[in-house]
């Protein structure tokens, strides 16, 4: 095993022979043996050891191991003590999920402060092949069931085509001793449920199955590699990057062979859930909306606009008389007088500081708001202003309005409202400038 662990390292990661490593070991047989590995493979790396306190003196007795193991390879250990328990309640996470939040978080933080080039850990074959009926259960695209990432976001998984039983045979061959967790044993937890009752049956009908399995996770990260390289292709067809998101044009995306395919390509990694209603926004009423947890989907006429969830900005704003300049949280307002209109712009306007009552508001628009818009007749509700200049949903959301009293003077950035516009040539004039 050190010979094909070297080569590995060798055509895969040669990266790592001229970098500081951290290397995640719990004391069990596999991290155990991965850095055993990377000792002999002579790569500069140091231990981080996760104490979760779920297992009282045994959690300890793996804490003591590991000092130990690493006084024995001469190498920097790392230690941090969780209270894994009271994580999981407060942040409503299962245990094992909130111990891997905590380890990986911590694992990142050491990285960046001690300045290690990658994290190590001794993610192998049967974990990949775990994985895969976790996320098959779970009902996971390609992606899901392309296996563990050997490489993504600095964390290194160089174990990744060696099964559970080369590595513990390694550590018998070399009389390296190991750690057992007895958490490992109980099928309460759905992975341990797959590596001991399922994985089993599968071994029965096919005593080569994890080989095969490592063949057919190969043949679809390959098509997963395939579809990513379309998609590519796609992407800046379908795709605008707008002030406030994405738009994607829906007459390009209904004439894509698999139409819902690629939708879900572009959208997957937004947290949507309900696929179904997210196909359905095609053929949609302008308007209909879709929710994940963090984002917004909206038809808009020929488009789909992708934002992230829209805070709704209720606060109001003051500016005084005596202010020049006002620096508020959408932009940056200044008020100086001047002697003519010399230039005309969408991010100034020129008003008659008599008609002004202070001290002006600056706040979002609502329905119901009305105006006077300069160079039209009559008024005009903002909502049908904003339909005649087809603005999108979230640019009218953040269509924001400078006020006197409850008189609209400026629709920023847009129209400014006549009632306060200059009447005469010889009167004081107050040019008003806005940026962001």
């Amino acid at each position: 095993m050190e010979k094909a662990f070297k080569n590995e390292i060798k055509t895969r990661f040669p990266y790592l022979c001229n970098t500081k490593l951290l290397l995640a070991v719990s004391g069990g047989v596999d991290s155990v043996v991965l850095a055993h590995l990377c000792s002999v493979a002579k790569l500069d790396f140091a231990l981080a050891h996760c104490n979760f306190n779920l297992r009282d003196e045994e959690s300890d007795a793996d804490e003591d191991f590991v000092a130990d193991f690493a006084k024995k390879l001469k190498v920097k250990l790392f230690v941090e003590n969780f209270d894994t328990e009271q994580y999981a309640k407060d942040n409503g996470l299962s245990i094992q999920m909130a111990a891997r939040d905590l380890r990986y978080e911590w694992f990142e933080e050491l990285r960046l402060k001690y300045q290690y080039d990658y994290t190590l850990t001794a993610h192998h074959a049967n974990d990949s092949l775990e994985t895969f009926f976790i996320n098959l259960l779970r009902g996971a695209g390609l992606e899901g069931l392309s296996g563990i990432n050997s490489d993504s976001n600095k964390i290194i998984r160089p174990l990744l085509n060696f099964s559970r039983k080369e590595i513990e045979a390694y550590a018998i061959e070399n009389n390296i001793s190991w750690r057992e967790d007895s958490s490992n044993t109980s099928t309460k937890y759905l992975r341990n449920k797959i590596r001991h009752d399922i994985v089993p049956v599968f071994e029965e009908l096919n005593p080569q199955f994890l080989e095969t399995f490592l063949k057919t996770q190969s043949h679809l990260k390959e098509n997963e590699e395939l579809v990513e390289d379309y998609m590519s292709l796609l992407y800046p067809k379908i795709i605008e990057k707008t002030k406030y998101g994405y738009s994607m044009d829906i007459g390009y995306l209904k004439k894509v062979p698999n139409t819902s395919a690629v939708l879900y390509q572009l959208l997957k990694s937004f947290g949507f859930t309900e696929w179904n209603d997210v196909y359905n926004l095609l053929d949609a009423q302008p308007g209909k909306m879709v929710f994940s947890a963090s984002h917004r989907l909206v038809k808009d006429r020929e488009y789909l606009i992708l934002t992230e969830k829209s805070q709704v900005e209720d606060k109001v704003y003051k500016i005084a008389e005596d202010e020049d300049f006002a620096m508020l949280p959408m932009g940056t307002f200044s008020f100086s007088e001047v002697k003519e209109i010399k230039e005309k712009a969408s991010n100034c306007i020129y008003v008659d500081p008599e008609k002004l009552d202070y001290p002006l508001t600056v706040r979002k628009w609502q329905e119901g708001d009305l105006f006077y818009p300069f160079g039209m007749k009559g008024k005009k509700k903002l909502s049908d202003f904003f339909k005649d200049k087809k603005l999108s949903l979230p640019e009218k959301e953040n269509s924001w309005l400078l006020c006197s009293g409850d008189k609209i003077v400026w629709v920023i950035n847009q129209r400014a409202d006549r009632r306060f516009s200059i009447s005469s040539p010889d009167q004081k004039i107050i040019k008003i400038t806005f940026s962001l």
